[in-house]
This record gives C-alpha cells, sequence and structure tokens, in this order.
C-alpha cells in the first residue's frame, strides 16, 4: 500500500557544520593573525598606538593624515578579520575621542571605505562587535601560555582582564558546542600546549540534544542536558574570575561528560574589573 501523501519525511539530523565552528576554541578564531601585510602598515601602527594616541587625544588628527588603502590585497578571511579587528578599533577611537559629548558624526573616507568594503568581503557589519573585540582579538604573550589583547583601547589591566575573561568564557562553552566527528572548521590548528584537543568522536551536546529530540531519545537528551549544563557552570566560574581571581586556565570538560580539569595555568596579572574604570572608560567605546 502507497504511503499517504501526508505522511511526513524523517527529520534530517542536524549538523553543526555551517556555523563555522573550531573543534578545539568553539566560536574563537583559532589562533588569529597579528600582523598584516607590509601595504597595511599605516593601521597596524596606528592600532599598535591607540591607547596612547587617545589618552593625548591625537588620534583623530592621525587619522585624517592616514591613506586611503585598497583592500583588494586582503586575502582570505584570516587577513579579513584582522583588518575587521583593527579597522572596528580605530573607528570606535575615532568616534569617541572626545568622550560621549563629543562623538564625532562623519567618518573620514580612508576609514569609513576600507571599512565598509572589508565588512561587505566578511558579511559583518561595520562597527566593533563582539566577534571582533573577543572572538578575534587573542593571541600567545610567551611560549607558556599566556595571553594578551592584538588591539587594546584605554582601560589598562580592566580593559584586558574584560576582554580575556570574556574570551575564556566563549573557551568554557566548548564542551557544549563541540564540533566533533565533524572536524574544526577552516581547517586544523594546533592546540594549546599542554591543553589536550578533544577527540574526534567528542560529544556534540547541542547537537546530540537537537537529534534527541527528532528522534526521540530521552536518554541521549539527559546525557547531553547535562553536558550542556556542565558547560554553562564552567562558563559561570570562569565569569567571576573578573572580579580578581590571579590565573587564567584555559577551561577544559572531560569529553565523557566528567568534571572540569585543567591541565596548565596561565599566568597573568590580576583579572580585576574595575567597576568605575569600565563605566567611566571602557563602556564609552563599546558604544556602538
Amino acid at each position: 500500500m502507497a504511503a499517504s501523501a501526508e505522511e511526513e519525511a524523517p527529520p534530517q539530523p542536524f549538523t553543526l557544520s555551517r556555523f563555522q565552528l573550531s573543534e578545539e576554541f568553539g566560536f574563537l578564531l583559532p589562533n588569529p593573525l597579528t600582523e598584516l601585510p607590509p601595504p597595511y602598515a599605516p593601521w597596524m601602527e596606528i592600532a599598535a598606538r591607540l591607547p596612547e594616541l587617545l589618552a593625548s587625544r591625537q588620534l583623530r588628527a592621525r587619522l585624517l593624515q592616514m591613506p586611503q588603502l585598497n583592500t583588494g590585497e586582503l586575502n582570505g578571511p584570516r587577513e579579513l578579520r584582522l583588518a575587521h579587528l583593527v579597522l572596528g578599533f580605530l573607528t570606535m577611537g575615532y568616534v569617541w575621542q572626545e568622550g560621549e559629548e563629543g562623538a564625532a558624526q562623519v567618518l573620514p573616507r580612508c576609514l569609513a571605505v576600507p571599512f565598509w568594503e572589508v565588512s561587505r568581503r566578511l558579511g559583518l557589519p561595520p562597527i566593533l562587535s563582539h566577534a571582533d573585540f573577543v572572538l578575534a582579538n587573542w593571541r600567545w604573550k610567551t611560549p607558556s601560555g599566556n595571553l594578551e589583547p592584538i588591539v587594546s583601547l584605554p582601560g589598562g589591566e580592566s580593559l584586558r582582564g574584560f576582554i580575556l575573561v570574556t574570551l575564556l568564557v566563549e573557551k568554557a562553552a566548548v564542551p557544549g558546542i563541540q564540533v566533533g566527528c565533524e572536524g574544526p572548521a577552516g581547517g586544523s590548528h594546533p592546540a594549546p600546549h599542554g591543553t589536550p584537543a578533544a577527540s574526534p568522536g567528542s560529544p556534540q551536546a547541542v547537537v546530540q540534544a537537537v537529534n534527541a529530540v527528532l528522534q526521540p531519545d530521552e536518554d541521549a537528551l539527559l546525557q547531553a542536558l547535562q553536558q550542556l549544563a556542565g558547560a554553562i557552570g564552567d562558563m559561570g566560574r570562569t565569569l567571576r574570575r573578573m572580579h580578581g581571581e590571579r590565573r587564567w586556565r584555559w577551561p577544559r570538560r572531560d569529553p565523557t561528560g566528567g568534571r572540569s580539569s585543567t591541565r596548565r595555568a596561565l599566568h597573568s596579572p590580576p583579572e580585576h574589573v574595575e567597576p568605575a574604570v569600565f563605566y567611566s572608560v571602557i563602556r564609552i567605546f563599546l558604544a556602538g
């Protein structure tokens, strides 16, 4: 007997392959580039001095003297992501150099045009976003594991702590969104030294949960939700480091869903984010 025309086709398995996730780093950009090709040295030179130029209120003058660079020599997503990061920081610095009462209303062409072109190629908005400020804004400071932002703003250690603790919250989420057997998007990348990489068969909590609902499979759903709960708990504990703990660690959960374990400490200054510094300094540059 022919199947009823109204009978629904079985649901297709849910995967994360189209979301550009890294197996080891989740939504973080794995090992971001820290330098652009030589033609873009003017951007990088100003970005390296951004806190100093903003403190002396000289950034706008420097940017107005900057040549308008052709973005056509930027190749591949990694160069484009670094360019977007740098241009985003320069734009926010230009807009907010004089504080909330003196925000610039118009950007110079040498900044606006390349920022728009790079944003269009990446499919990102032409503004400093979380994808820039945190996900692509990190590098190894020392081979032993210290981290630092690639580009910074005024705010000193509070700004550094705000960026890097937020980054580690993203890292703590990885066991809940691991791509597992699908493999890392964009090719493999070296894991942090001393940190065991997730195995190809690692649980994929989000994928497992969605597919357990589609099948349905209550046992698999329970296991996936327990894995997600563990990752969310790790994220919360990591976020509390903004209140002054003195060590950063790459959060790591047992792939079988067990308790957290950490293999390497990232020796760093205190992670405390001073509320007054965040409100009076850092917040202004994140206002859009």
